[in-house]
């Protein structure tokens, strides 16, 4: 082979190699921009028991706080993995206020909470019909009754007077919490707001199908504070019968 043939071969074949470097590093490199576009989700645990499910809404709540929040299932991916189907970890009972959406403050995504809301979180039929559903069928293991400061509804509670429409039907389900609270030292919003979680969940417990899931230790109920101003969720003690 002479020298021109010989020259044309190598540089052939180099050829050939830069552009298989070439397509194979544009393959990576495309890789690589999907992944920062649509991060791989971070699947939701599958808790083996009410505490675990707990303590997944507080670590969340942490790095809400913390302002180090992960966000996970919040992708693409993860909305065609629920789809076909739900296996929310936890259900919440909290206040239809703008200013406390459930994934966000407690750092979850798609799938991963059954929310219901409602203005003072009451525990109306409806609710809680929706509660035995997201517990008995979808296997929620926690459920929280979330209330929060400055609540309006339980503000209107304790103003008292005649409301438009049902709105009075709000303020009536929250009265007996005022009442028990009223007496306490301190701010009379909060001890009333808190009051109704206390109130709010054991109505929940009156449910015979959420009684039982709590008497096999497959669900626990809780109940929750949030901070407007912090953001940060401190649990309400004791759930006391009133």
């Amino acid at each position: 082979m002479d020298s021109n043939n010989r020259q044309f071969n190598l540089s052939r074949r180099n050829s050939l190699k830069f552009v298989a470097g070439a397509i194979g590093t544009g393959i990576l490199a495309a890789r690589a921009g999907a992944e920062l576009a649509a991060p791989e989700a971070v699947i939701a645990e599958n808790p083996p028991n009410p505490d675990r499910a707990l303590q997944l809404l507080i670590k969340g709540n942490e790095r809400f706080v913390e302002n180090k929040r992960k966000y996970p299932n919040q992708d693409w991916r993860r909305i065609t993995e629920v789809a076909p189907s739900q296996a929310p970890f936890a259900a919440i009972l909290g206040c239809a206020d703008s200013r406390v959406p459930a994934e966000i403050v407690f750092d979850r995504g798609f799938g991963d909470i059954f929310v219901c809301r409602v203005a003072g979180n009451v525990a109306t039929p409806e609710e809680i019909g929706s509660l035995e559903f997201g517990t008995l069928v979808l296997g929620a293991k926690v459920i929280l009754v979330l209330g929060h400061e400055r609540c309006g509804a339980v503000k209107a509670a304790i103003t008292g007077g005649e409301l438009p429409g049902q709105i009075g039907s709000l303020t009536e389900a929250i009265k007996p919490a005022v009442e028990s609270s009223k007496n306490q030292p301190g701010d009379k919003v909060e001890n009333a707001v808190k009051a109704n979680v206390r109130l709010q969940a054991n109505r929940l417990k009156a449910s015979p199908v959420i009684n039982q899931l709590i008497e096999e230790g497959k669900l626990k109920i809780v109940g929750g504070y949030y901070d407007l101003d912090t953001g940060k969720v401190t649990i309400v003690p004791p759930l006391a019968r009133l």
